[in-house]
């Protein structure tokens, strides 16, 4: 996901979308230790789309 993307959304769309990425982050940890995560790689992408989520939401709030 884009940061420009991101920031065309309103502050409650990226709540909505911060608590999807985070759910999904969860699943994706879970996988892994379960030996079931195909690409390790998506967690390290998921943890960077968090924080561009988080980033547009604090320039938003300022």
């Amino acid at each position: 996901m884009k940061a420009t993307e991101l920031r065309k959304m309103t502050a409650e769309e990226l709540t909505e979308k911060l608590g999807e990425l985070k759910e999904e982050l969860f699943n994706l940890r879970f996988q892994l230790e379960v030996k079931q995560l195909d690409n390790p790689h998506k967690i390290t992408e998921v943890k960077h789309d968090i924080a561009r989520v988080m980033t547009v939401l604090r320039e938003k709030n300022a």
